[in-house]
């Protein structure tokens, strides 16, 4: 999910080579590059350690979904310290639009499963006082890489960008979002979490878990989560994943679907 250049692409390697090491589990690293569909990734059995979007993961039942690992913690202000994230609504940087002018701009979304390119943008369109019905909009866009690219063709004036993905270009890659400004932040939403398979044995779960949630106490993994701009992983509140069928309900009720 957060493999947005080759740059950050290492990053993430030096921390799975090191969660490997740590725990003694032996993890293999498997290109699944976009547009091939993440809901196959998140199907495969052999699965150590993957990110999966909190809105799919809760839309699964307790015997179906993947066994939770750990969530991230952002470094970042709109963190607060928690594994939560949001989506900065993002506009071209040289186009004048303010948070006023929304309800009547162009918006992208990326795909429907997504929290942060999809769910996130129309539960702050929905609280617009002044939004128009239907928005106008364009999608999907697949990926934080669209809505760049969606902006930068004059496709779109305004989309969603999953704030974390939006701090790793800004840390490793700030010609990525050179064009863009943030116009506003959505409300905060469960961090994507890091799954393995339901088939996965609890020696390996287990393992695997203690050297996450165990990173930031240890100088190299402590390391490694400052180059990711993350202070440390925490455990899963499932609970937490489980309101996120009940916001979707909410706003499809008040917005429809885009």
């Amino acid at each position: 999910m957060y493999n947005l250049s080759p740059r950050i692409s290492a990053l993430w390697d030096r921390l799975f080579h090191w969660l490997a090491d740590r725990s003694g589990v032996e993890l293999e690293g498997i290109a699944h590059a976009a547009p091939a569909p993440l809901s196959e990734l998140w199907a495969r059995p052999d699965m150590g350690a993957v990110f999966m979007c909190g809105f799919p993961f809760s839309q699964l039942s307790p015997a179906e979904r993947p066994q939770p690992l750990a969530a991230p913690v952002s470094l970042a202000d709109w963190a607060n310290g928690q594994p939560v994230y949001a989506s900065h609504i993002v506009a071209a940087r040289d186009k004048q639009l303010t948070e006023a002018d929304l309800a009547g701009a162009r918006w992208g979304w990326t795909v429907r499963d997504s929290q942060s390119g999809y769910n996130a943008p129309r539960e702050f369109f929905a609280m617009l006082a002044n939004r128009p019905s239907p928005a106008q909009t364009v999608g999907s866009l697949l990926n934080p890489r669209g809505v760049v690219d969606a902006i930068r063709s004059d496709t779109i004036d305004v989309g969603a960008i999953d704030a974390y993905a939006f701090q790793l270009m800004a840390m490793h890659e700030p010609d990525m979002i050179a064009p863009l400004r943030i116009v506003a932040t959505t409300k905060p939403a469960p961090f994507p979490l890091l799954v393995a398979a339901r088939q996965q044995s609890a020696d390996i779960v287990d393992a695997l878990r203690a050297a996450l949630l165990g990173a930031h106490r240890d100088p190299e993994g402590s390391d490694i989560l400052a180059s990711l701009g993350l202070s440390a992983f925490a455990k899963p509140d499932v609970a937490a994943y489980d309101q996120l069928p009940i916001r979707a309900r909410a706003i499809d009720a008040a917005l429809g679907a885009w």
